[in-house]
């Protein structure tokens, strides 16, 4: 393989350990956050984003939120995107 291949999207979803999760509100709704999208740019650092479900339950819209500032979140963070990448590195190929 060629060092040239462009991967234009390395991303995994991860689950937000019950004790970590947090609410929010976008357009008068009130949401649990439960799921990190993280994602790892082209320069090396990492990204993440919140999903979650509204508390009054229902289908909410799929909407992002902002990953607050926490050391528990970014621990959780740099924790899972060491496991994905492990994980990846340890593909058996098309199954």
């Amino acid at each position: 393989m060629s060092s040239d291949l462009e991967v234009s999207a390395l991303a995994v979803n991860v689950t937000i350990p019950q004790a970590l999760r947090w609410t929010d509100t976008r357009r008068g709704q009130e949401f649990q956050l439960t799921t990190l999208n993280i994602r790892l740019l082209p320069d090396g650092r990492l990204a993440a984003k919140a999903y979650g479900r509204p508390v009054g339950g229902g289908r909410g819209a799929y909407v992002s939120f902002p990953v607050p500032d926490q050391p528990e979140l970014a621990a959780l963070i740099s924790e899972a995107a060491g496991r994905a990448g492990t994980l990846w590195a340890a593909h058996r190929g098309l199954g």
